[in-house]
């Protein structure tokens, strides 16, 4: 568990024990074998669940961005540059399939509506694509007939693997969590002025709109919404300031 909480946070693992808690019990009270013996006499007691307050999201400067990006191999970082552009799930990046992609002939572009059984809420979930996205899209577009991101003709289980825990190190990022990509996406949009409504929207978060009726016109205006963090970046404007406390000041040693 330890090791686990170096790269999750504390929920994450609190969900995972009771995940192994509830199959535990079921194994000593429900599921039998044929004689009727259960596969356990007893649920063994697990550790006690982490406590603690909940890791604050850590939004990544343009810097740390190209600096982390740059360390990541080739196939991680297209989908990690899809993913702080659209505010995707990691789920949602690898189990992307083209099937999903919905042209829009009135913007000469096209979106991605997601089957809300592959969302976490269990909403549709609604993918804008800014212009760096869509270049993401265009250079993988022909790999695989099934799924937008895939590694040596496979689809990809997890952005959280190896790759990307050797990446943050060698970036000098271990603090950075694959979440924090979706962070940095709404820092962005917050920090270049989109609206409240139009993040949510962006960002796949319950707004009790159906993302299956949206006009042409509201998809040109949350497109746009979109673009306006890569402008940002584009003309030098500060669109994040990260506030961060100084480290104490070494002490002196006594002579």
């Amino acid at each position: 568990m330890r090791k686990r909480r170096e790269t999750v946070s504390a929920t994450t693992v609190r969900r995972t024990l009771e995940v192994v808690r509830r199959i535990l019990n079921l194994a000593a009270r429900k599921w039998r074998e044929d004689d009727g013996t259960p596969w356990l006499s007893t649920a063994p007691p697990l550790l006690s669940m982490p406590t603690g307050p909940a890791r604050k999201p850590y939004p990544l400067s343009w810097e740390e961005q190209t600096r982390l990006f740059a360390s990541l191999p080739q196939h991680l970082a297209r989908m990690a540059l899809f993913k702080v552009n659209t505010g995707c799930r990691d789920g949602e990046v690898c189990g992307l399939k083209w099937a999903w992609e919905v042209p829009v002939p009135e913007l000469d572009t096209g979106v991605f509506l997601i089957p809300g059984a592959k969302v976490k809420n269990g909403d549709e979930r609604l993918v804008v694509l800014n212009r760096v996205a869509k270049s993401v899209l265009d250079s993988v577009r022909g790999e695989h007939d099934e799924y937008v991101f895939v590694y040596r003709g496979r689809p990809i289980e997890t952005m959280n693997n190896n790759g990307w825990q050797e990446a943050r190190k060698r970036a000098g990022l271990t603090q950075v969590r694959m979440h924090d990509l979706k962070h940095t996406f709404g820092r962005r949009l917050r920090a270049a002025g989109v609206s409240f409504e139009d993040r949510q929207d962006l960002l796949g978060h319950p707004s009790g709109r159906i993302t299956t009726h949206y006009s042409a016109a509201e998809l040109a205006n949350l497109i746009d919404a979109a673009n306006r963090v890569r402008e940002s970046s584009d003309r030098k404007m500060p669109t994040l300031v990260m506030l961060k406390q100084k480290a104490p000041a070494p002490v002196a040693a006594s002579a």
